[in-house]
């Protein structure tokens, strides 16, 4: 299995549910900018609703970081807009619900269940360049957790604008990093 780590993001346009609005979303709107994208499997489902809401509780903090969110699912934008008006929980999100209806984009990163037609529940991050800096895949029936996404992001941003300098285990923001060096070599 080859890596998706620094690999270019994939080309793709695809239809969204945003602010009461149906809109498209290209990966040209996303140049410059970083992003998170969330994959899950379903609208209506049970552990999504918990995350998704996760996820919007830490989505101003985020877009103060610079950082756009994107939700994704293999469901149509009409269903994202349908499970909006219908749940408490997914009222609470502000930031685009994508629509990949055709899974291409699900695809293009590696979650795609094509048995099923829908998606591994997946988190990326991808930098102003467009490559993938951090990539989470795990079984479906594991929720994840958007306060340890916020901080890998912040750890990221870090050693971008930080070179030479790398983020040890458990690293938060204003904590002390490491500078690799031959001196450091058996003595951590």
């Amino acid at each position: 299995m080859e890596s998706i780590i620094n690999a270019q993001m994939p080309e793709f346009k695809v239809q969204a549910y945003h602010n009461n609005e149906f809109v498209t979303v290209s990966s040209d709107d996303l140049k410059g900018k970083w992003a998170v994208f969330f994959f899950y499997p379903a609208d209506f489902t049970f552990i999504c609703p918990t995350e998704l809401e996760d996820l919007a509780s830490k989505y101003e903090e985020l877009k103060k970081m610079g950082v756009e969110v994107f939700s994704v699912s293999t469901d149509s934008h009409f269903v994202h807009k349908a499970w909006h008006d219908a749940s408490e929980r997914i009222r609470k999100i502000n930031y685009p619900m994508l629509a990949d209806t055709k899974g291409d984009l699900s695809r293009g990163f590696g979650v795609y269940i094509e048995e099923e037609g829908m998606a591994y529940r997946g988190t990326f991050l991808v930098d102003p360049e467009g490559k993938i800096k951090l990539a989470e895949i795990q079984d479906n029936s594991i929720g994840r957790n958007a306060d340890e996404l916020v901080r890998k992001v912040k750890a990221a941003q870090f050693v971008a604008a930080h070179p030479g300098e790398v983020c040890p285990a458990k690293w938060n923001e204003g904590q002390e990093t490491l500078k690799p060096s031959i001196d450091l070599v058996g003595k951590l």
